[in-house]
């Protein structure tokens, strides 16, 4: 007896944008759970927590719907790194950050990746990221050549290790050490990467 092959999700993606309303909640379905305990872990309130599980997928709607999507495959790290940067969004606007675990998939660059940014928000963004480049040569030459090339030039890590000539392991490694060693420069220097 043949067991039903489970649909992917870039075949969910697909038949949605094609207008199949339903491929859409066969795919929240399918990661509601880890999206929503990702946003509770950090609001710690039931009720913000839902609506920002709402944004997210209200944000995933208009992005699908504008033929916007282009990340086939990844579906559930896309819509999480949305879930994140509104989980960001919360807290500047209730004027206080989240603690994030360095081991979590935490990015210190997604407080600087805004697509919907007022001018104010825009010479914020570009003094964080001034800040941010600026403590950068505080590294060590071989993580931050790594986080350059993740953060700046959108490289995946297998690229990484290909150009340094490291394996996937070393390079990973090498931006995991990166980004704990920048958080512990932003906490020397007290730096804030956020609005006030």
């Amino acid at each position: 007896m043949n067991t039903p092959r489970t649909i992917t999700e870039a075949e969910l993606v697909k038949s949605y944008i094609n207008g199949n309303e339903h491929a859409l909640s066969q795919l929240i379905n399918r990661h509601k759970h880890k999206i929503f305990g990702f946003i509770i872990s950090k609001i710690q309130d039931r009720d913000l927590a839902e609506d920002v599980f709402q944004d997210t997928f209200i944000k995933v709607i208009r992005t699908l719907k504008r033929g916007k999507y282009n990340e086939e495959g990844k579906f559930l790290p896309w819509v999480m790194r949305i879930a994140h940067n509104l989980v960001i969004d919360h807290f500047r606007k209730s004027n206080r950050m989240p603690k994030f675990d360095t081991k979590s998939d935490f990015d210190i660059f997604s407080v600087i990746k805004d697509e919907d940014l007022n001018a104010e928000s825009s010479i914020i963004k570009n003094q964080i990221e001034s800040d941010v480049k600026s403590l950068l040569v505080e590294l060590p030459e071989d993580q931050r050549e790594v986080l350059e090339m993740r953060i700046y030039n959108e490289y995946s890590f297998k690229e990484i290790a290909y150009k340094t000539d490291v394996s996937i392991n070393t390079a990973l490694g090498r931006m995991r050490y990166a980004l704990i060693n920048l958080r512990k420069i932003i906490d020397e220097k007290n730096i804030i990467l956020t609005e006030k």
